[in-house]
């Protein structure tokens, strides 16, 4: 047999490797909080530096977390969805608001 032909008898068959299906991440939302002391102008500066939202993206943000008590500034992996709760609360206490996010599972 030559190097060019291929082996079809039955041992063949148990060279054929299981391929295991990748399941994609768990994705996680980060929600932002309403509160009575936190301006308006300070929730869409957070929005815009953190969340890469535009002017336009984060006043509609703002506008749900101030008629609706919570709204969500994205959707990632867990690590990014922790990361991104841990920086906003603390950059939020830096800057003398009360503004809080919390992380929590999609549906």
């Amino acid at each position: 047999m030559s190097d060019n032909e291929t082996n079809t008898d039955s041992n063949s068959d148990s060279l054929v490797k299981e391929r295991s299906k990748v399941k994609p991440p768990k994705m996680y939302k980060v929600l932002m909080h309403n509160d009575d002391y936190t301006t308006m102008d300070f929730v869409i500066h957070v929005l815009k530096r953190f969340f890469n939202k535009n002017q336009e993206e984060a006043t509609g943000i703002m506008l749900k977390v101030h008629e609706e008590g919570m709204g969500i500034c994205g959707i990632f992996t867990y690590e990014v969805a922790e990361s991104k709760t841990v920086k906003v609360n603390r950059y939020s206490r830096e800057k003398g608001h009360p503004l809080k996010c919390s992380t929590e599972p999609c549906d």
